[in-house]
Formats: C-alpha cells, structure tokens, sequence
C-alpha cells in the first residue's frame, strides 16, 4: 500500500509519535557514531518538516542496522540517609604511588586529597551521602585527582592552577536536597578532573550517554517550539 505524501488532518497523533521515534532512531545512531553533530540537526530539522511517515523514513534509511533501537534512560541513584553518622574529617595521601576510594561509602564533611608525583580517585557513585555538603580539598603537585559523580549530586569547584589543570565544573540537580559537593584546592604541575558517569558506566559509555542526552533535549526544543 502506497503511503500518502502527506497524512490527512486526523492521522496528525500518529505522526507526531513517528517523528519522536525518529529523532530517538537518530539519537542512538549519533551515539553509535553514524552522524556528526552538524549532520544530526541537519536531520533533525527535517524531521519537524517532515508531512508522512515516508519521509521520516529517508532519514533513517541510509543509516547502518541498530541491534538495539531505544533510548538510554538516565536514573541517578544517589542514596542519601539523612540520620547516618558522617565522619568530620577524612585524608588520602598519594606519594609516588595511588590510592583510591570507591564503592559503598559515607563521605565526611570534609576530605583531604593529597597526590605528590602519585594518583588519586574518588568516587561518589555508591557513596551514601548523610549530609547535605561534602567539601573536597585537592592538593596536587606533579600528579592528578580523579573525581566521579553521579548524575544526582550537585557540584560545584574552585580552584588554582599552575602548569597543570584545575576542571572547573557546575553541576544542577533536581531538587535543593539533592546533595552538595564542593571541590576546592590548588594545582602544580598535575591535574584535578571531575568527570559524571552512572554506576558502573565507563568513561566511553558516558560519552555515549551525553550523545544521546542530547538528542532528547533536542527533541524536546523541537516539541516547544
């Protein structure tokens, strides 16, 4: 059967869920590296010009095969226990070597991070959180900080470099009592990194994930539009 070039006025609901299934098809393959980002907002916008589910079809139909075609759906899971016992004041000291904590953990009020020609890493994906701010104080000298949070948490960072670099990042939450990191402190020679990922995402996975993040905020400019 021979689609109609353009659909009458009362097929209009299905067409607009062809369209976002369109724009989720294009999502996951920007993702997957089948288009540039100048390419997908080319297609995009042609996707809300689009009059038949014909034409949203060309868009797709030069692609590669998907083995999964659905959206990545993003939960933070940040725990937060209000009447947990938090520790005051919490240090980690790497020197010419690393050290590193992960995992199911309560962070103090405040952490001390020391890397002298070493590595640290400190992650907050697991961490159950029983007070509201947890500042983080960084001293690096010709070593590197790793910080990873989870989507849930606020963030906020301030920092001095010299010859190295200190990643300046602030991240919003849903909610004021969402979870409050404050990362401070001074650079020389190294570098401090605050990097959000899932639990057990991967540095390449989260790239994956943003991709496509931005695929739904596009779609949903294209919806308010």
């Amino acid at each position: 059967m021979k689609l109609p070039d353009r659909l009458p006025p009362s097929e209009f609901p299905a067409l607009t869920e062809e369209r976002e299934k369109t724009v989720q098809r294009l999502s996951v393959h920007f993702a997957a590296d089948h288009l540039e980002i100048s390419e997908l907002e080319r297609r995009l916008d042609l996707v809300y010009s689009s009059g038949s589910p014909a034409e949203l079809a060309e868009l797709v139909a030069d692609l590669p095969a998907l083995s999964v075609d659905a959206e990545v759906e993003v939960t933070p899971s940040v725990r937060v226990e209000p009447s947990r016992a938090v520790p005051r004041n919490q240090t980690m000291v790497a020197v010419c070597g690393g050290t590193e904590r992960k995992g199911e953990w309560t962070p103090p009020r405040h952490m001390n991070v020391v890397a002298i020609m070493g590595g640290a890493g400190l992650d907050f994906r697991e961490a159950i959180f029983g007070d509201s701010v947890t500042e983080v104080t960084v001293v690096v000298c010709m070593g590197g900080v790793e910080i990873i949070v989870p989507p849930g948490v606020r963030v906020e960072s301030n920092g001095f470099a010299l010859m190295g670099g200190f990643e300046q990042v602030a991240q919003e939450a849903t909610g004021s009592e969402a979870p409050l990191i404050k990362v401070n402190g001074f650079v020389c020679m190294g570098a401090a990194e605050i990097k959000v990922r899932l639990p057990g995402e991967t540095e390449r996975e989260a790239r994956k994930r943003i991709k496509q993040e931005k695929g739904r905020r596009r779609l949903q400019r294209g919806r308010d539009a």
